[in-house]
């Protein structure tokens, strides 16, 4: 019987295009090319791949190929585009070809990032225009709608092609306790959506607690938690019980002098935080639907891991966790706080699920620490950083495999998943549950489509909302992908390859 316990701005390198599936091969010359939008067809978005994702990796002691298990080569197949695109209509992946192409040439990117972060956006009648031309363009190719609504029609659609989908309501940084209960309620509702639809169509909920508790009050939670870990005889009468937040790798220069206590209002504030985050478990708990934290930057992110792991230890099902971390693999500490807040929530009996990401904060994290006199958190190279994600795979991975734990592998490099679904394969893991392989809605539609052909649980971060709302979610995409869309190219070659062949099945 299942028990439950109760307890950011560059330039955008992303122009947007939509594309839907297709049957490959029907009889006439328009059936042929699927030029009709079905209503049943599935929105599907191109490959773009964030900053840290896009560069082949070398490892070294990580995620390997054994001898027994299938060469890493094979098992996604990224070549026979038939197959992968087999559910995108030919009108859109021509669309979408096109768009790509346009993205990839950088000066018109320049200048519509310019125009976002301009003057122009204070101007009332230009800010409307401006929002008005991003959503038919970033948004739509991103987000996957401005309500629930059209969330539960882009939901269906995933599932119509084998992909589950992550809601996630774009909120973030509440600025008093009124703001955050009304986020809080939006982000009840958007769990109790679930209900409405197909028990295996929704595989996680999530929610950032910038959204339900002001970022300076975790800015000076963190730093009380920081201090404590400089100092143990620092009290922290309000902390409650929790898992290990810092390693000797950790940063700590966020906090150079002895922070004043918490006060007795900035208590009940924090309180009141932790209410508003014990309600969204328990309606996960309701629905069956795992909750997953994202992760910040390193000012805030002790307060917000300590947040989580206290509901982690306290909802979770069975062996199956409820709530799962986040841990950013470009943050030099991020395999020692892994591998330590694991050992510690099983020594608890607790079973911990974290999504693993390479990071999208990297260069406020580099300004901060150098405002800091401070040496960046993040690692020095991106090769450091492929290899970090891939130990930290390598490590859940196991832990799944010995019965402990779960992942979900947020990545969009290709030689990361293909290593990691080699692995899974070795361990015999590679339809269990407790591991996911998830990528963002608009990007790396090949991978996600390579994974899921190759019979692994996969699902599209789904941010959703008015557009103004996603802003700053878009705004962390430009960051993230900033100069790559020029020279990565495999989308592109894919979907033209593909386009071609269907022509020619048409005139031939």
């Amino acid at each position: 019987m299942a028990k439950r316990f109760l307890q950011q701005t560059r330039q955008l390198r992303n122009l947007p295009y939509i594309c839907r599936h297709l049957n490959s091969s029907p009889p006439s010359f328009s059936s042929a090319l699927n030029l009709t939008d079905r209503s049943d067809s599935t929105i599907l978005k191109p490959i773009l791949t964030p900053s840290l994702d896009d560069i082949a990796i070398t490892t070294t002691n990580t995620i390997t190929e054994s001898a027994t298990s299938p060469p890493c080569s094979n098992i996604l197949n990224f070549e026979d585009g038939k197959e992968l695109f087999s559910s995108v209509s030919t009108k859109r992946l021509m669309r979408s070809s096109l768009t790509l192409h346009m993205a990839a040439f950088e000066p018109m990117v320049d200048v519509g990032i310019w125009v976002m972060n301009s003057r122009l956006m204070v101007v009332p009648l230009m800010r409307n225009f401006i929002l008005e031309t991003v959503k038919h363009t970033f948004y739509h190719h991103f987000c996957a709608g401005p309500d629930l609504e059209e969330v539960g029609r882009t939901i269906l659609k995933l599932r119509g092609s084998g992909l589950k989908g992550m809601l996630d309501y774009g909120l973030e940084h509440a600025t008093d306790n009124e703001s955050c209960d009304q986020n809080l309620k939006d982000f009840i509702q958007t769990i109790q959506s679930t209900k409405s639809l197909p028990t295996d169509s929704v595989s996680f909920a999530v929610v950032k607690i910038t959204a339900i508790c002001p970022p300076s009050l975790l800015k000076r939670v963190s730093d009380q938690l920081r201090w404590e870990h400089k100092d143990s005889s620092f009290n922290l009468p309000w902390k409650r019980k929790s898992l290990p937040l810092f390693t000797e790798l950790s940063p700590l220069y966020h906090t150079p002098n002895k922070p004043q206590p918490l006060t007795i209002q900035e208590e009940k504030d924090l309180q009141l935080a932790h209410d508003r985050l014990q309600k969204i478990c328990e309606k996960c708990v309701e629905t069956d639907v795992p909750l997953l934290v994202d992760a910040e930057d390193t000012i805030v992110q002790p307060a917000i891991d300590y947040m989580t792991y206290s509901a982690a230890i306290t909802y979770y099902k069975d062996d199956d966790p409820i709530v799962f971390g986040t841990i950013q693999a470009y943050l030099r500490d991020a395999k020692e706080r892994l591998i330590q807040t694991t050992n510690a929530a099983e020594k608890m009996g607790v079973p911990m699920g974290f999504k693993l990401v390479r990071g999208a904060y990297m260069s406020s994290e580099g300004r901060l620490a150098a405002a800091y006199g401070a040496k960046s958190p993040i690692h020095d190279s991106i090769a450091q950083t492929h290899a970090c994600f891939n130990g930290c795979a390598s490590f859940m991975l196991d832990q799944i495999a010995n019965g402990s734990g779960a992942v979900v592998l947020a990545t969009h490099n290709i030689e990361s998943g293909r290593l990691a679904a080699a692995k899974a394969i070795e361990l015999g893991i590679k339809e269990s549950h407790k591991l996911q392989f998830a990528q963002l809605y608009g990007m790396s539609e090949a991978l996600s489509f390579a994974l899921r052909n190759a019979g692994f649980h996969v699902s599209k971060y789904l941010p959703f909302g008015q557009v103004g709302l996603i802003m700053p979610y878009l705004l962390r995409r430009a960051e993230e992908n900033r100069g790559l869309l020029s020279t990565s190219s495999l989308d592109r070659e894919l979907m033209r390859k593909e386009l071609v062949r269907r022509f020619k099945s048409v005139i031939v």
